[in-house]
């Protein structure tokens, strides 16, 4: 005996059931910079003195060119106290800069937001500026 043929669904291919269903909006795929999260927005400085940013430019190439020297001492094998006091000349001219930039910072961005925001936004800037205190100026 052979089974009987069926005009249902049940015999239709899987093409001929897809051409014949209502056309449905497709799901945009989402790509890998959807799902990246969103860059972090840049935060600028209130205001800084041209002196203290030109000073602040002037030291770090001078700290450029003192790393450049220690890379040179390493590769020629000089004698490690010696690399050592560079490299303590270096973060000592790292500490300044950071001393400047938190100057201005303090008189600067963390006077106008004590001065004129809210109170949320300057209890924000002391957790900030302990935060700062903390982790940088050790």
């Amino acid at each position: 005996m052979r089974p009987t043929q069926s005009n249902g669904p049940e015999s239709l291919t899987r093409n001929q059931l897809n051409r014949d269903a209502p056309k449905l909006p497709r799901r945009r795929r989402q790509s890998e910079r959807d799902l990246r999260p969103p860059k972090p927005k840049i935060r600028k400085a209130l205001a800084v003195e041209p002196a203290i940013k030109t000073s602040n430019l002037n030291r770090l190439r001078r700290i450029e060119g003192q790393i450049r020297g220690l890379q040179k001492m390493v590769e020629e094998d000089r004698y490690c106290p010696d690399i050592l006091v560079q490299i303590a000349s270096v973060q000592e001219a790292l500490r300044g800069i950071g001393r400047a930039l938190m100057q201005n910072h303090l008189q600067h961005c963390a006077t106008d937001v004590l001065k004129h925001g809210t109170k949320d936004d300057a209890r924000q800037m002391y957790d900030e500026l302990l935060e700062l205190i903390y982790r940088y100026l050790r």
